[in-house]
């Protein structure tokens, strides 16, 4: 039995606790993001686990008001038949980060090692080749002086099928859901055998794999922020202010009439006419 059905599940974090932390870590973020752009740091963080675990949450959490210029995403889709023809790792050293840059892998070159392993994607060959291979990567990368954290989320299968029924339920979230992942509720234990050796090969000093507990998200999502913040070793850089200029006088500028323009309709006020509608009824 693998170790996400031998869990206890820790208790649910309350939303007041959540919000007041996580506000304070996501200004942590912000400085620390400061501090990579001002050193010419270079940071990747991979985020593994799951179908439903609750990476994709995380990490719009860790980005949420992070720079996009210098903070960026890499959520690669499947490789083309030209990239299938290139050394595995190929298409992911061209979106590693330059100085300056944090890039976030929603999953990564790990693909080969889950859903390519269990799904039949790729040969016992080229699954050997790259257990013997990412590690000897990952040195690579920490060798040059890249910050390379590895994340994965663990899930329960009973908490994962909770969140694919809610996923189906919720128009706004059933793209989430696709054939893959629910083929992956009956390869669970393929899955779980998968992970296991690939730690077993992967979990390196030099690049370690750090797991996340999700049963929770809001707990999961302050855990991994606050991990992160601690191993990397940045400072908060004070940087002067710039001063509002004042506005200047206005000349002799006069505005077009209004009705030479297509403006949006003001459908809002719609919505306050209902609200005051609607209290008056109450009264």
């Amino acid at each position: 039995m693998s170790e996400e059905k031998n869990r206890t599940q820790p208790p649910k974090l309350s939303k007041k606790a959540y919000e007041k932390e996580l506000l304070r870590l996501q200004a942590e973020l912000v400085d620390m993001q400061q501090w990579v752009v001002e050193t010419g740091a270079r940071l990747v963080i991979v985020m593994e686990g799951r179908d439903a675990a609750g990476k994709g949450s995380a990490i719009k959490r860790i980005t949420q008001y992070l720079n996009p210029r210098t903070c960026r995403i890499e959520a690669l889709p499947a490789p083309t038949e030209r990239e299938k023809t290139q050394w595995y790792f190929q298409r992911y050293v061209e979106r590693l980060p330059a100085a300056g840059e944090i890039v976030i892998f929603d999953r990564s070159w790990y693909n080969r090692a889950g859903v390519e392993r269990v799904m039949g994607f790729c040969t016992s060959q080229e699954y050997r080749r790259f257990l013997h291979q990412a590690p000897i990567f990952e040195r690579l990368l920490v060798e040059d002086g890249i910050m390379l954290r590895k994340y994965w989320f663990s899930v329960s299968d009973e908490e994962q099928y909770r969140r694919f029924e809610s996923r189906l339920e919720d128009p706004l979230r059933r793209w989430k859901l696709s054939p893959m992942d629910l083929e992956s509720i009956t390869k669970w234990e393929e899955y779980s055998r998968a992970k296991d050796e690939m730690f077993v090969h992967t979990d390196i000093p030099s690049a370690p794999w750090y797991t996340v507990e999700s049963e929770d998200k809001k707990r999961s999502r302050i855990n991994v922020i606050s991990h992160l913040l601690s191993t990397v070793p940045y400072e908060r850089i004070e940087k002067d202010l710039p001063e509002i200029p004042e506005r200047p006088s206005g000349d002799d500028y006069k505005r077009p009439p209004r009705d030479e323009f297509n403006y949006v309709p003001d459908v809002a006020s719609k919505l306050e006419k209902d609200r005051r509608e609607k209290k008056k009824k109450k009264a």
